[in-house]
């Protein structure tokens, strides 16, 4: 069985973001794959911020990044770029950590003007990590992703049909190469 892992920069657990990762989780899981999540900001912050290689949750954060041939990394746009904690967890994993993998980018953004941070941002870094191979990313805005919140304080989430479709396509392109199937 093929694995995902899924990087997620987002800062807490109502993030439009989530409701990205929860979608494509749900349409990988349907495929056979075998899906990780790694939420960044559940991470001890002082390990993230003095780079401490050995902590033991950074470590097995690691082993789930190597352990997938797929990654989607996900986060909110802030300042037209990923998050600050996004960035600081990438640093820590190793120089090639993304050799060999296929790697897609779901990010929400305030405005459609943050659309190129995938491109300008992320992707120079990805590459220099060893990415090759680039599954569809997906960007949307606010307005496309609907939050819900239930009267027990869960939060859902509804997409766009668009933003639904784009992510159904990524999903092709990562299964289609890690053979989830």
């Amino acid at each position: 069985m093929s694995k995902i892992a899924i990087i997620s920069g987002s800062l807490n657990h109502k993030s439009r973001v989530n409701g990205m990762i929860n979608y494509a989780k749900l349409k990988l899981e349907q495929q056979g794959c075998e899906v990780a999540i790694i939420d960044v900001s559940s991470l001890p912050p002082a390990d993230l911020m003095h780079a401490n290689f050995n902590s033991r949750l950074i470590l097995s954060a690691h082993a789930k990044v190597e352990e997938a041939s797929g990654i989607i990394i996900a986060s909110p746009v802030y300042k037209t770029t990923y998050t600050g904690v996004l960035k600081a967890y990438v640093d820590l994993l190793p120089q090639n950590g993304f050799r060999d993998k296929i790697v897609a980018a779901f990010f929400v953004g305030g405005t459609i003007s943050n659309l190129l941070s995938i491109d300008y941002a992320l992707k120079p870094l990805l590459a220099s990590m060893g990415t090759k191979s680039f599954a569809e990313n997906v960007f949307a805005i606010d307005s496309q992703i609907e939050r819900m919140e239930d009267s027990e304080q869960n939060t859902r989430f509804q997409l766009a049909d668009e933003i639904q479709q784009r992510i159904d396509a990524s999903m092709l392109d990562l299964v289609s190469y890690t053979k989830c199937i």
